[in-house]
């Protein structure tokens, strides 16, 4: 299956399928197409996490504003199973955005961050279990030759979960992705497709 965003796959490579099971999580993955504000790319996936892996990474953008959020999807698949997965299929995500100061010392913006998640994957996802992760919020000052911003702050998410499948055992990992994508348009402050955004309101 052609997947219907670019890949970064060295030229004249034939990247190894894997068992089928693992195959078809991917096929899954690459069916999404993402909404006009998000950009998906393949990425080479790390090696040492499980005998599988796959990788994309995003950038979403709210037209007219500077603000960007960008993240990264893994699929890892170990036919053995890991300790604390429940399950061979594992997702880890990193998302990361730029924030105003002043949200970023919100002391609710953490429980928020976290049921951007939830929300996504109760929203699209058919099953999951094991869901485990951290929200940061940062804020730092440039000083010296980097001197701008009086103030930059920043919202991390990195979180990992395991698909489950329906009655009869079948998993959709397309669900998953599109949760995963309004995770990160959520993160960049995108609206619900259909809707105007404010302009400089996140």
């Amino acid at each position: 299956m052609t997947p219907p965003f670019p890949h970064d796959q060295p030229a004249g490579a034939v990247p190894d399928p894997g068992p089928a099971e693992f195959a078809q999580a991917v096929d899954q993955l690459r069916s999404v197409r993402p909404r006009r504000e998000m950009t998906l790319t393949e990425l080479p996936a790390p090696q040492r996490l499980a005998p599988y892996s796959y990788a994309v990474g995003a950038e979403a953008q709210p037209p007219g504003l500077e603000e960007m959020a960008t993240g990264r999807l893994i699929l890892l698949y170990d036919p053995a199973g890991q300790e604390g997965w429940e399950g061979q299929l594992r997702l880890v995500t990193y998302v990361t955005a730029e924030l105003e100061p002043d949200l970023a010392a919100d002391p609710l913006l953490p429980e928020v961050g976290w049921s951007w998640l939830t929300d996504a994957l109760d929203t699209h996802a058919p099953g999951y279990a094991a869901l485990a992760g951290t929200v940061t919020q940062t804020t730092s000052t440039r000083f010296g030759e980097l001197a701008g911003p009086p103030a930059m702050a920043d919202l991390e998410i990195r979180a990992s979960w395991t698909p489950v499948g329906d009655q009869a055992g079948r998993l959709d990992l397309a669900g998953h992705m599109s949760a995963w994508c309004a995770l990160l348009a959520s993160t960049a402050g995108l609206p619900p497709p259909g809707v105007s955004a404010l302009r400089g309101v996140r």
